[in-house]
């Protein structure tokens, strides 16, 4: 059977494969919801994915992220998500626009916090609490419920905006008796890449919130304190159409829990001018 054939039957297997766990994870979502009299108050939770571009494995887990991005499907929870692309991959035939050595280092620690003998893609992590196989929807929708039993302090985001040069400038404020360590990235909103080597070679592979840059900036920097994280290469970002996302959240530096997460979205200045990736 000529190879094409067959990549495009995978394909169509893997898309059957997430619209039916997912349809049946919306009815589970759905039915868990109606025993609720009045509705909660959504708490945030954070969904780390670690994929890549190189790994044939990934494409489900990169469309249950943006349909969980976009559907919101747990009353409970404000799902906020980060596509985390790791680097080890790139040696496949494909290298990774959006892969950063950063990444590799957070999941690395995540492999640690829960023992694992290595690490591997795809991968979700939610609120640094559980891990599981990224294309799992059935899991992830369990993980989201029972996140949002779990009341989170505010965090708040102030004076955000980004430069020209990409960097981003903004303060944030918690709670009293917020502890641990705050966290910063930003996202892109959505990517698209054409991938013309590797396991994915051929297909148009889609992307939504995707970290460029991430930096840990302490237990002190939620005082309302200027921050900046550096400018991040961020392909397309030009567009006003294509916002980018600021992330920030508070691990807690025994557990590694995410004990507090908050998002804001940022639009691109006219006057602002991103390199795209490999420039």
């Amino acid at each position: 059977m000529p190879l094409i054939i067959v990549i495009r039957m995978r394909f169509v297997a893997w898309a059957f494969a997430v619209t039916l766990a997912w349809g049946c994870c919306l009815s589970f979502a759905r039915a868990g919801q109606a025993h609720s009299a009045t509705p909660a108050k959504r708490q945030p939770v954070l969904v780390e994915l670690f994929t890549s571009e190189g790994c044939s494995d990934c494409p489900p887990a990169d469309a249950l992220l943006a349909q969980i991005d976009s559907a919101q499907p747990v009353a409970g929870a404000d799902a906020i998500v980060l596509s985390e692309h790791v680097t080890y991959w790139n040696h496949e035939g494909w290298r990774d626009p959006f892969s950063l050595d950063t990444i590799d280092l957070r999941q690395q620690q995540y492999a640690r916090q829960f023992a694992l003998s290595d690490v591997y893609t795809p991968q979700i992590v939610v609120d640094g609490t559980e891990q599981f196989v990224g294309s799992d929807a059935a899991h992830l929708m369990r993980a989201l419920l029972k996140a949002a039993g779990t009341a989170k302090p505010d965090l708040s985001i102030a004076n955000a905006r980004l430069e020209p040069d990409g960097s981003v400038d903004f303060s944030v404020k918690a709670a009293a008796g917020v502890k641990g360590s705050l966290f910063a990235a930003l996202a892109e909103n959505a990517t698209t890449s054409i991938v013309a080597h590797g396991e994915n070679a051929g297909r148009t592979l889609h992307h939504v919130a995707v970290v460029r840059t991430i930096k840990e900036f302490g237990g002190k920097a939620i005082d309302g304190r200027q921050l900046r994280l550096p400018g991040a290469q961020l392909a397309g970002a030009d567009n006003s159409a294509n916002p980018l996302r600021l992330v920030v959240f508070m691990v807690n530096g025994s557990s590694g829990h995410v004990t507090a997460v908050a998002e804001e979205i940022l639009k691109t200045p006219a006057s602002t001018t991103i390199a795209q990736p490999g420039q």
